[in-house]
């Protein structure tokens, strides 16, 4: 039994059964996935996949079992090396985070010139996707870190750590009509065409149940999910936008005015999502406390160890 072939099996399934993408994704062939799977079906004497001819069409029950302990080992394997990277280098090395557009590029840009000025010899990447995609990017091994607002929850894999809350504003162009009632209401935004995030993005679960609290439906003529494009498009006298007060910038939104809305929506927790038991290099643990200060390392550390920050002190 090889580590190699224990990788082979949670790529597929994590692609969905798909032999080329997971070829694709771990730079081999297509026979080459196929045949060091059937070796370890030989050794472990049962079928991990279903297969209709060349094509893995499902997974087993024993599959499940064998799939889920794999992807332990492949994480511990990979916390053995983290452990000795510590030792070996604690101020050189990579960290992934999977995030959002709007985390990107409204939330992170301070935070990663401070981590980089700290840490010149790590390499940062981030990569961008929506939640349930960025979930699945840090259970699989992808990505250290996911920073999103919805969906995180969902997942038991990952630990869940609070970060900081946001509301929304309204955007319009200026002189619209909005603009000049004394009080903002939903009745209100929901007399014009809406333009705002993709449902899975964003906080757009909550926008939603506020809107159907008061029994309305509104005009939703375009979605996106990038706070900029939804800004030009009302630019474009397309509509009102809905967007995270964090994406509107005075001086670089000119052509555009503001309307507080945080008396009109609960406000959303953007959270980090951890891999539980997962090691983390030190510098990891400066950069979530840089993004959130009140997430300090035993926070941290005990979220990751499914304890709180008191039993973890005890039981050193």
């Amino acid at each position: 039994m090889k580590l190699q072939q224990l990788r082979y099996v949670c790529e597929v399934a994590r692609n969905d059964l798909n032999l080329s993408k997971a070829a694709q994704v771990l730079h081999t062939s297509q026979p080459g996935v196929s045949k060091q799977i059937l070796q370890l079906e030989d050794e472990l004497g049962v079928k991990i996949f279903v297969r209709a001819g060349k094509r893995f069409v499902g997974v087993t029950e024993p599959g499940r079992q064998i799939i889920e302990i794999s992807q332990r080992i492949l994480l511990e394997a990979r916390n053995l090396k983290e452990v000795t990277a510590e030792f070996h280098k604690e101020t050189a090395g990579s960290l992934v985070i999977a995030t959002t557009h709007t985390q990107a590029r409204y939330a992170l840009p301070q935070v990663v010139r401070r981590f980089k000025e700290a840490y010149p010899q790590v390499r940062l990447t981030l990569h961008q996707g929506n939640p349930t995609q960025i979930a699945e990017q840090v259970i699989g091994g992808q990505a250290d870190l996911a920073i999103a607002t919805e969906a995180l929850e969902l997942y038991d894999q990952l630990a869940m750590l609070p970060c900081y809350e946001w509301n929304r504003c309204i955007v319009t162009p200026p002189g619209h009509p909005l603009t000049k009632l004394k009080k903002l209401t939903l009745q209100a935004i929901a007399e014009y065409p809406i333009i705002t995030y993709d449902f899975a993005f964003t906080g757009r679960s909550r926008m939603n149940r506020a809107f159907e609290a008061e029994g309305l439906n509104p005009d939703i003529v375009l979605t996106a999910i990038d706070a900029d494009v939804i800004k030009t498009y009302v630019e474009l006298g397309l509509g009102v936008g809905i967007i995270a007060h964090m994406a509107f910038d005075p001086d670089r939104d000119r052509g555009l005015r503001a309307l507080d809305a945080s008396h009109l929506f609960e406000p959303s927790v953007t959270r980090i999502g951890i891999r539980r038991n997962t090691y983390l290099r030190g510098y990891v643990y400066d950069f979530i406390e840089m993004f959130a200060p009140h997430l300090k390392r035993p926070v941290v550390e005990a979220a990751v160890a499914g304890t709180t920050v008191e039993e973890a002190a005890a039981a050193a």
